[in-house]
């Protein structure tokens, strides 16, 4: 008796999985009816809508832009800086400061260089004495040469010293120039209208030649300077329009394409884009801007944002077509109503890489004897020297075909009830509406 109480189990096991299948899919035809039956009931809402509930599809010229950001900066700017080397003096202007083109915005200690001014003046006059002596010698001995006292080889010497002396003095008068303008470079001035933006050094310092002092800007004209992709780029023209939205300001500005670099930027390969603000007032250096840059347009059709509802899977529009209201999709929504072989295939696929999991783990799993060390011999635990071969016997194939039925079983009772796969996959698209519809 005991040698068929596996049998028994197996088709005791057998029967019910058939039971649970058979009852499973007669309450799944019964709930395709009653679907079907309510679908075909023809159901009617009336909507009762104002004149501004209700706007014309038009079909307008759309534009096509691309988005650019970047930092305001001036067009125009200019870093003072040390002609000359010393201790600044009389720095007295500030950031945010307005200055004129040739106002002294600072000093730099002129004691040495007036000394070398005086050093060199004084060096062209011995010069200029040099030359009024060597003309004296030279009409001497032209006088006398002419009176035949000395040869015409003195001369000759006299006029080169002459010449010589004329070229030490006009050296001299050099150098004082330079020296003038050294101590002229000793004053700094603004080179043009505008505002301080920074202030790099501090009166009592001591500056090198080059040495950045102050930096003025022009905030009449700021422009944007913008990173382009180098496929964007190709679409950008001079004289392009572009609004900019200004942090800290909250109208936007008018922009326009002024140059565009003829390269791109190494390592990033963007091209940089200048605009030009038609109006900066208020703005200042450095404030970040971001916007549109209209590149050309298109034709196409046109509706108002509020018509639009936004769903987790799509954007529908609600319209009204031939007296009847209609939800048009887009996005996610048409493409899982639009895929629903795809979903049968997904869904079968996980359903097949599941059964054969477990016939590797039920199945395979009882295979023997098990290679566990590959290249080494298997002894048997008594020392005998003897390895047993084992085949399953009948009833334990059908206890493991009993494993893999009791997991088909589970995963039906979990399709079931747990609703994780669709239903019905016919009219997929109108319960997405339908749902969508409701929601908005």
């Amino acid at each position: 008796m005991k040698r068929w109480t596996p049998w028994i189990i197996a088709v005791l096991v057998l029967g019910l999985l058939a039971a649970g299948a058979l009852r499973t899919l007669s309450h799944r035809k019964q709930q395709q009816a009653e679907l079907a039956a309510a679908s075909a009931r023809p159901t009617q809402a009336t909507v009762e809508l104002l004149p501004g509930d209700v706007a014309q599809a038009q079909l307008r010229r759309l534009p096509i832009s691309l988005p650019i950001s970047g930092s305001l900066r001036p067009t125009r700017s200019a870093m003072v800086k040390a002609r000359v080397a010393g201790e600044l003096r009389d720095l007295s202007v500030r950031e945010g400061d307005t200055v004129r083109a040739g106002q002294v915005l600072a000093r730099i200690d002129a004691d040495e260089y007036q000394s070398r001014l005086r050093q060199a003046q004084q060096q062209a006059d011995a010069a200029r004495a040099q030359v009024d002596i060597a003309q004296r010698q030279f009409d001497n001995n032209k006088a006398l040469v002419s009176q035949g006292f000395i040869s015409a080889t003195a001369l000759q010497t006299s006029e080169a010293n002459l010449n010589a002396a004329r070229s030490t003095y006009q050296a001299a008068l050099s150098a004082v120039e330079v020296t003038r303008k050294s101590l002229d470079d000793t004053v700094l001035k603004s080179p043009m209208d505008g505002q301080i933006a920074q202030r790099l050094a501090q009166p009592g310092e001591r500056v090198g030649i080059d040495s950045r002092i102050v930096e003025v800007v022009d905030l009449k004209s700021l422009e944007l300077e913008a990173n382009l992709p180098a496929a964007d780029a190709l679409q950008a023209r001079v004289g392009q329009q572009a609004t900019l939205q200004i942090e800290g300001s909250a109208e936007p500005r008018a922009a326009r394409i002024a140059r565009i670099s003829p390269s791109t930027q190494a390592g990033s390969r963007s091209v940089l884009t200048y605009l030009g603000l038609d109006n900066p007032a208020g703005l200042r250096s450095g404030m970040f801007a971001r916007g549109q840059l209209q590149v050309g347009d298109t034709e196409g059709i046109a509706v108002p944002l509020d018509a639009v509802r936004t769903d987790s899977t799509a954007d529908l529009l609600a319209g009204v077509w031939q007296g009847q209201d209609r939800r048009y999709q887009s996005g996610l929504a048409r493409a899982v109503a639009d895929g629903s072989g795809r979903i049968v295939a997904a869904t079968s696929l996980v359903v097949g890489g599941g059964f054969a999991q477990m016939w590797v783990t039920i199945v395979g799993g009882q295979a023997f004897p098990l290679v566990i060390f590959p290249g080494r011999q298997v002894s048997s635990s008594f020392y005998d020297g003897v390895v047993n071969t084992y085949t399953p016997t009948l009833p334990e194939w059908l206890l493991g075909f009993s494993g893999i039925a009791i997991a088909g079983l589970i995963v039906m009772l979990a399709m079931k009830f747990l609703g994780f796969l669709p239903g019905r996959l016919d009219g997929a698209d109108k319960h997405i509406t339908q749902r969508a519809a409701a929601a908005a």
